[in-house]
């Protein structure tokens, strides 16, 4: 009895199909290794630097511009009915006054309207708009090379591919060695700075499209309160 355990503690340790996995799992446990973001930043090559200020300054403009639109959305739900207010009361100096005193962009369109106030309506359209015109641009400025940088990115990052397969392809040709892992391992470095400028690209063109649906939404409140402008300025005193 004793003598059939042995036996077969012997065949279990001896099963090909235990050794095979125990071989595989040794294997794996040393193919294996542990790569940190920084290391395979690293790997990515010299492009990497370009790429990496890139995201920087997509990252610097979208919060500055974030904060910019935000604020110029901004507007006292009772600014519009204030002005109301003081144009059928006869007050246009003080709801010139009552613009130049508020924070928000949107006063300075009303500001030039009531500055133009007893010149025919045209005249007053023509002023507020030509206002919007630039505090659009205010808003808008910088968005181009926001979007630049959405384009530019993937393109450094495939130019460090291109430059990687070609260096490891030289090196094949000056040391007439054809090693699978060497060309695999090449490749697979260079690729992160594909796969690096893609990220970046898609990230900026996220902030870029983030920002121009603010402003859409932006310039829609600018001429909604443009509108009910004109309309208190057709509107005559006697029907408060």
């Amino acid at each position: 009895m004793k003598l059939f355990s042995i036996l077969l503690q012997a065949q279990t340790v001896l099963n090909p199909d235990t050794l095979a996995t125990s071989g595989i799992n040794s294997a794996a446990t040393k193919v294996a290794p542990e790569f940190t973001v920084m290391d395979l930043l690293v790997k990515g090559g010299v492009v990497m630097i370009p790429i990496g200020v890139l995201f920087v300054i997509a990252v610097f403009l979208f919060l500055e511009r974030y904060l910019y639109i935000n604020k110029a959305a901004k507007m006292d739900s009772n600014f519009l009915f204030t002005i109301r207010e003081m144009l059928f009361g006869g007050n246009v100096q003080g709801a010139v006054n009552y613009c130049k005193s508020s924070p928000f962009p949107i006063a300075r369109l009303l500001e030039k309207g009531l500055n133009r106030i007893g010149s025919p309506i045209r005249d007053i359209e023509n002023a507020i708009e030509n206002t919007a015109r630039v505090e659009i641009y205010n808003m808008e400025k910088n968005l181009g090379i926001l979007n630049a940088i959405a384009k530019m990115a993937p393109m450094f990052g495939f130019l460090g591919t291109v430059a990687g397969m070609i260096t490891t392809f030289h090196s094949i040709q000056i040391n007439n060695d054809i090693n699978i892992g060497t060309i695999a391992g090449g490749i697979y470095q260079k690729m992160i700075s594909s796969a690096t400028g893609l990220i970046v690209g898609i990230i900026a063109y996220l902030f870029y499209t983030i920002l121009t649906t603010m402003i859409e939404r932006s310039i829609n409140k600018m001429e909604v309160t443009a509108i009910d402008f004109l309309d208190i300025l057709h509107k005559p005193a006697s029907s408060k």
